[in-house]
């Protein structure tokens, strides 16, 4: 009786037990459920130029971590800039963003200029890092360098600079004085800006009043510096990190982005979601890398890669025509080709250098099939160096030991082709009577005067003026029809193995 009270007890206090378990698991879960998710800055990158690869890698990682409501995205900028359509891409996941977008130009010694500046003036907040510098924003052609010359300033046919009034009449007075000061103020400036403009200041001018209006709408959605921002434009103004701090082109100065996470805690920002107050204290730290792929492209968009794989490319082309058949090096070529076009399509490069870089090309090739003794090769080299330089305008400047260190690799391999050129030309006939005369060879087998020899792996017959030896060595003297007149060779002394032998 005693023992089945015990055994329901034991089993009433297990049946107890797990009830509360399951109880237990169950708020548990709830509690996990209800728990709010972890705070987590999203810390992305943009390192050499704005191209579609990483407009692509930004709008992205932007579009996710607003969709996921993370607290705050950092982008770091390191950028000379880059494609308008690709920066517009990213200005434009900026907007939408309903996370904080902070851009920081980083680290010490970094830039970002031209659609770095309108990145930077696109996001909620933006900081630098000391030592930094950003401007210049003047838009530049796709396929040309820009033009020293504002076609806001030149002068109309027909218009005079206030400062230069016209002579005076008779020693008096300025002719037309009172009719200049009766004139309306605005008028001079009226039939300037009524004055038609050429089809290329037609179309500068646009591009660049559309640019200044963006970067303006910008420094106004944001309450920063947009007389500063237009002169970026037009002037390409530069400035440092201090001074950008000054001007309120942006917002604060942070030595790390430690100290940048610090420096914005407690800070409202306007997105399209409405205020919202960054809180970094005890925030989570996640960055996120472009795909293999977008790394890829964005390597190959650097500058001095561009001109390396046109360097390779040419060079491919150049030793297939060579030496038509050898498949390797022309199919190499033609992928560097491929890839350096890729390149070039996504920067802003100058046809002059462009052209250039082809000349120096045909010049190297035709020292190749036609040699002039290293003077077409010569002014291929430096008309190739030169386009190399002049490729790409300043900030894509390609580096100095870059060119010289494909000019020389240029040079080498036409010096190999000198020497394999010379050395072609320096032996003595390859067939014929003249290629077998003055040869040597070994007896094969000998009978008097005559007998037969083995020369360059022919046997021939042949006649001496003395008996031979089977495995005499031989030396050819003469051809009379097919008949080879030798004579024994003599051997080698002291100083034979380094006296020239004839051809």
């Amino acid at each position: 009786m005693f023992a089945k009270d015990e055994r329901r007890s034991r089993l009433s206090a297990c049946a107890v037990l797990a009830f509360a378990a399951i109880i237990a698991a169950f708020l548990g879960v709830s509690a996990a459920q209800n728990a709010p998710a972890p705070r987590t800055a999203v810390v992305l990158d943009i390192e050499g130029p704005v191209t579609p690869a990483n407009a692509q890698y930004l709008a992205r990682e932007i579009g996710k971590a607003s969709s996921a409501g993370k607290e705050l995205i950092v982008i770091e900028i390191d950028t000379p800039g880059g494609l308008v359509d690709s920066m517009k891409t990213i200005i434009k996941a900026i907007l939408a963003s309903q996370t904080p977008v902070v851009t920081y130009v980083s680290p010490q010694g970094a830039r970002s200029a031209s659609a770095g500046l309108y990145i930077m003036y696109a996001a909620h907040v933006s900081a630098m890092a000391p030592n930094t510098n950003t401007g210049a924003a003047t838009p530049v052609e796709l396929g040309g360098a820009p033009s020293d010359e504002n076609p806001f300033e030149k002068e109309r046919p027909g218009t005079q600079k206030p400062s230069d009034p016209e002579p005076a009449s008779d020693g008096g007075a300025p002719a037309n004085a009172g009719e200049t000061q009766d004139a309306a103020p605005g008028a001079a400036d009226n039939a300037e800006q009524a004055a038609p403009l050429g089809n290329a200041d037609a179309l500068r001018a646009k591009i660049m009043n559309d640019s200044v209006a963006y970067i303006r709408s910008l420094a106004e959605e944001r309450g920063r510096n947009a007389d500063w921002a237009e002169k970026a434009v037009r002037q390409a103004a530069s400035v440092t990190s201090r001074e950008a701090l000054e001007l309120g082109v942006i917002d604060l100065i942070a030595d790390d982005l430690d100290d940048l996470l610090v420096r914005i805690d407690g800070l409202a920002v306007n997105t399209v979601a409405g205020e919202k107050v960054v809180a970094t204290k005890n925030i989570a730290i996640e960055r996120i890398a472009p795909t293999f792929i977008e790394k890829i492209l964005g390597f190959i968009a650097d500058p001095n890669v561009a001109v390396i794989l046109m360097s390779l490319a040419t060079t491919g082309i150049i030793i297939e025509m060579w030496n038509p058949g050898s498949i390797f090096p022309g199919a190499v070529g033609a992928l560097c080709l491929v890839l350096g076009l890729y390149a070039f399509q996504v920067l802003p490069f100058n046809w002059l250098g462009a052209v250039l870089m082809g000349v120096g090309a045909i010049l190297i090739l035709v020292e190749m099939f036609t040699p002039t003794f290293g003077l077409s090769g010569l002014a291929g080299l430096v008309v190739f160096a030169s386009g190399m330089y002049l490729i790409f305008p300043e900030g894509f400047r390609v580096s100095t030991g870059l060119i010289l260190t494909v000019v020389g690799a240029f040079g080498a391999f036409l010096a190999l082709v000198f020497i394999a050129v010379v050395g072609s030309r320096s032996h003595g006939p390859m067939i014929g009577a003249e290629a077998i005369r003055r040869r040597e060879g070994v007896v094969d087998d000998w009978d008097g005067k005559d007998g037969w020899v083995i020369i360059e792996g022919e046997r021939w017959r042949a006649r001496a003026d003395k008996p031979l030896q089977k495995g005499d060595k031989v030396k050819v003297v003469e051809i009379d029809g097919l008949v080879l007149v030798v004579k024994q060779a003599k051997a080698p002394g002291l100083l034979g193995a380094i006296q020239p032998k004839e051809a």
